[in-house]
């Protein structure tokens, strides 16, 4: 919602500055998004005189012009406009002043050796038009040296409200001004509205032609005759006004219903009444039935929406778009200008359906004043009688806009009960009168009578925040929440204490935290496993965000491509967040994924010193998802890492994270090659995925005692092994079989390195471990180390296949 400073001073008698009008609607509840005033960046330029101009010494197309700017002695300027002549009024700004077409700061300078020591201004400069071809004309009687902005009547600042849906009464300026008066900035001016006696008498009928239960989708339709109008251009104020906005002026007709719509939140429509044929109805759409709109668009109708047809069949889409071939023009010379209530679900049903968004729509979607729909209609007559002439017919009305008064009953001690503010009665009944209620206060409580503006009061706490919103929130006093004694039992869930540990687990190896979309396109939704209509979006935001995410990796591995193109190349990302597997409330899931791209290297990113480069693989992903499940205290003895993944990984460098075959709770590993190219985006790329809510909970009474710290006094000691093995067993079987040779003695086995070539037989492939000893009581022997080496290698070929490496 969009006005002006002077627009609302028409209805608002006050003196507040700017800033307190500012200050005073957000404090309302009336909260303010953006204020423009033009005249603060053009505050420095001023009105000029050329008092000569003449050729510049070295330059063809320059001049070199003395300029009176109403500071004494003149200036000289160098100017290279077409126009620039002796005797010319026309903007100036000396050097320091901030040119907003340019985006510059004026400074002195020399131009072809001669100095210039300010700038005559065109009209793109000030950013007033896009004409740059010359600089400003001014009349000859503009002051010099006077602002330029207030003589030119661009000192009025544009306020933009963030309007709540439950307003509607401050979708017209009439109801700002009328909140601002109330909370004490003024006076509101309520000027009678003029009837307009009938010349003649209406000669079209209007007809509501409904079932008994669709009354309801157009209580109220009015209708008038204008005829022999002039339907030239609106006065300039109008157009100013208007254009302020937002809005384009088009004609008088047309733009006393703009006017109207947002200086009364009373929408109302013209149809140019030498287009229509014969008596109009008001009606269901029939099936088959277009509408060529003012829009330039045709709409395809259906029975769910009303319109207004004439004997050609329907002329407007009611509430919230007209159409063209009734359209008023400049040749329009006789005009049925239109009143009406709608259901507001129905214009908000019938709007959504069709894709169409307009100022009628937003405010007869949200709810107009039924009691100001016929005096909107004799508020437009009078200006189009002002603006065009002619002379106005009788009214002719179908429905009733009247509607049973809603009273309610308001105990006065709700306020403090609700708020904390103490108000008393009598404050309480002069700020809802003030607001145009009705009260009839008594002793303790008061029989308060909604006025027809305020759709959105419905019960006794809703005249509380009236109250207290114009007694100011902040000045409710602060007070502090009783203190529970004890400890207080813990609030989260498992599952919402493990999304927190995991977003802190994968930063701490670091991986950057990324939030993503929760709607990815189909045909990504498909390659992760989704893509079913029950997740398909019936409205989405964009065309490409069409359906719930299967998973978190396509947000993931789009950020990594947008930080490839812009040479991030190397990235570790992470996200936390919800995956929609079907529609029911047990296919929403809370993953963590994180992803690879790039160099891996022991310092993190980057080339260094002190590793060779190396690109982040399917390992890395696993030791990540492992040691998130251990931050998350997920106990890992039973956990089982098998080959193999979904589609959407590389097929022999990914695995499956279980607890056995129907306790899968994630995959790690490369993504599939094909499924980066249909994404765009260069590879290799390695990712993991853990189902927060598929891990196993914690027992509540551990089997097991956790073992008491040990640190030993003894030195640890190391031996390394080679082993060959069949080329497709699984490294992770030895790595268990030589643990279990010796637990007690056998503190780390880990695997450094694995080769396949020259010397290994074919079909086999060799391992090697890393094996840490570490002596509990006394230092082992010679003996001892290499008996249990020996044990070691038996284990290994017993239970793993494998055999020690010559």
């Amino acid at each position: 919602m969009k006005l002006t400073l002077s627009w609302l001073k028409d209805h608002l008698e006050t003196s507040a500055t700017l800033d307190e009008v500012v200050e005073t609607l957000t404090r309302i509840g009336l909260e303010v998004e953006h204020v423009h005033d033009p005249a603060a960046q053009l505050k420095d330029f001023v009105i000029a005189h050329v008092l000569e101009a003449k050729p510049h010494p070295n330059a063809d197309r320059l001049r070199v012009c003395m300029v009176d700017a109403g500071a004494g002695a003149p200036v000289q300027v160098v100017c290279g406009a077409p126009n620039a002549r002796t005797g010319l009024r026309s903007v100036f700004s000396a050097p320091g002043t901030y040119i907003p077409g340019k985006k510059i700061t004026l400074g002195k300078g020399v131009i072809r050796g001669v100095e210039s020591l300010g700038m005559l201004c065109s009209a793109a400069e000030l950013e007033l038009s896009n004409d740059h071809d010359g600089i400003i004309e001014l009349p000859q009687d503009a002051p010099v040296g006077a602002p330029y902005a207030k003589w030119a009547g661009l000192d009025d600042p544009v306020i933009e409200i963030n309007l709540t849906p439950n307003r509607p009464d401050a979708a017209g300026i009439f109801g700002i001004a009328r909140d601002l008066a109330a909370a004490g900035l003024g006076t509101l001016k309520t000027l009678p509205i003029e009837t307009i006696e009938g010349r003649f008498a209406m000669p079209q009928r209007v007809t509501l032609d409904f079932a008994d239960a669709d009354t309801h989708l157009a209580p109220l339709f009015a209708l008038r005759l204008v005829r022999g109008v002039n339907n030239g251009q609106s006065p300039a104020w109008l157009q100013d006004r208007l254009r302020a906005i937002g809005l384009r002026p088009i004609n008088a007709l047309v733009d006393v219903t703009n006017y109207l719509t947002f200086d009364r939140a009373r929408p109302l429509h013209v149809f140019d009444a030498g287009k229509v044929a014969g008596d109009l109805v008001v009606r269901r759409a029939r099936a088959g039935e277009e509408l060529l709109a003012l829009d330039g668009k045709t709409y395809a109708l259906d029975a769910d929406m009303v319109v207004i047809a004439d004997d050609n069949g329907p002329e407007s889409l009611a509430g919230v778009m007209g159409g063209e071939h009734s359209g008023c023009s400049e040749a329009t010379t006789d005009v049925l200008i239109e009143t009406a209530l709608w259901d507001p679900t129905n214009i908000a049903h019938a709007g959504r359906k069709l894709g169409i968004s307009t100022d009628a729509r937003y405010r007869f979607e949200r709810g107009v004043d039924p009691a100001f729909a016929l005096p909107g209609l004799e508020l437009a007559t009078k200006l189009v009688l002002e603006f065009c002439g002619g002379e106005a017919s009788d009214i002719v009305v179908a429905g009733s806009a009247e509607t049973p008064p809603r009273q309610l009953r308001f105990p006065f001690g709700e306020t403090k009960r609700l708020t904390g503010l103490d108000v008393s009665r009598a404050d309480s009944a002069a700020i809802l009168t003030r607001l145009g209620f009705a009260v009839e206060a008594g002793d303790d409580d008061a029989l308060v009578t909604v006025p027809s503006w305020r759709p959105d009061i419905e019960g006794k706490a809703d005249l509380v925040e009236e109250v207290a919103r114009i007694v100011g929130f902040d000045n409710i006093a602060a007070a502090p929440l009783p203190r529970c004694a004890g400890v207080t039992e813990a609030v989260l869930t498992l599952l919402q204490k493990r999304t927190r540990f995991a977003r802190r687990a994968l930063a701490a190896r670091g991986l950057v935290e990324a939030v993503t979309w929760s709607f990815v396109p189909k045909e990504q939704a498909e390659a992760f496993g989704g893509g079913g209509a029950a997740l398909a979006l019936a409205n989405p935001i964009a065309a490409e965000l069409s359906d719930m995410r299967p998973s978190l990796l396509p947000g993931l591995i789009a950020a990594a491509g947008r930080n490839a193109a812009r040479g991030f190349a190397e990235v570790a990302l992470f996200e936390v967040g919800q995956i929609f597997l079907s529609e029911d409330e047990k296919g929403q899931k809370i993953a963590a994924t994180g992803l690879r791209r790039g160099l891996a290297l022991p310092t993190g990113s980057g080339r260094h010193w002190a590793g060779k480069e190396r690109t982040a693989g399917v390992f890395d992903v696993k030791a990540d998802a492992l040691a998130l499940l251990q931050s998350l205290g997920v106990a890992t003895g039973g956990l089982q890492i098998v080959a193999g993944a979904p589609s959407w990984y590389h097929p022999g460098r990914s695995g499956t994270l279980q607890f056995g075959p129907k306790a899968i709770i994630g995959h790690f590993g490369e993504l599939h090659p094909r499924l980066l190219q249909q994404l765009d985006v260069e590879g290799p790329i390695a990712v993991f995925e853990i189902i927060l809510d598929a891990l196993p909970a914690p027992k509540a009474k551990p089997t097991k005692a956790k073992p008491k710290l040990e640190l030993s006094d003894l030195q640890p000691l190391s031996r390394d092994f080679a082993f060959l093995m069949d080329r497709a067993a699984p490294a992770g079987e030895l790595v268990k079989a030589v643990q279990n040779a010796d637990r007690t003695l056998i503190a780390d086995v880990t695997v450094f390195d694995v080769y396949e070539g020259a010397g290994v037989p074919e079909g086999q492939k060799s391992v090697g471990v890393a094996v840490t000893l570490q002596p509990r009581d006394k230092t082992l022997t010679d003996g001892e180390i290499e008996a249990l080496a020996h044990k070691i290698v038996t284990d290994a070929g017993k239970k793993a296949g494998a055999r020690l490496r010559g």
